[in-house]
């Protein structure tokens, strides 16, 4: 797992050392985008997060990235890995994804549906089924630098299969987006 984390990283950092702006806005049509997550404890997550209670961790690792099909209009694909680590029993883990689409309204209000699911050991309820869950998004991208984001931002997840959760999901995250 420290090894996935870890060529993540190096994956961002050298994307971050090589960004170029090529004159258009970071949201034009052929741009790229890199995107971090913070998230909470949901099966099923592209986002980073870590929390530990009671002897129980859990831990999610994952990025987004997307392309700009037109000017403010990306089609978005997701992978994450996370689990549970009992100090007593077995351990759960769960391969993520996600495919979507996000618009930014005037460039800088990113508005996103997607479809996220999971699978792997452990990612079944009791009955054998996997979540899947339909996420709408809303926030605003506070621009830093020319091709770099900050995006806090609300999330609803409506779950679609009501025979592993029959709740949805609300959640504020902040998203971190690099433009190439």
């Amino acid at each position: 797992m420290k090894k996935l984390f870890f060529a993540a990283l190096a994956v961002f950092a050298f994307s971050f050392s090589n960004a170029q702006d090529e004159g258009g806005s970071a949201t034009s049509e052929g741009t790229w985008l890199i995107e971090a997550n913070t998230g909470n404890a949901m099966l099923g997550s592209t986002s980073f997060m870590f929390a530990s209670s009671d002897g129980t961790s859990q831990y999610n690792l994952g990025l987004d990235g997307g392309y700009f099909i037109s000017d403010n209009l990306a089609i978005k694909a997701g992978l994450g890995f996370g689990g549970i680590s009992p100090d007593v029993g077995d351990s759960v883990s769960a391969f993520s994804y996600r495919l979507g689409a996000k618009y930014y309204l005037g460039g800088e209000f990113p508005i996103g549906v997607d479809l996220t699911g999971a699978s792997g050991d452990g990612a079944e309820n009791g009955a054998g089924e996997t979540p899947l869950w339909l996420g709408l998004q809303g926030g605003y991208a506070w621009f830093v630098a020319d091709n770099i984001a900050i995006e806090p931002g609300l999330r609803y997840n409506l779950s679609l299969n009501e025979d592993f959760s029959d709740e949805g999901v609300f959640q504020f995250n902040i998203g971190f987006t690099l433009f190439l």
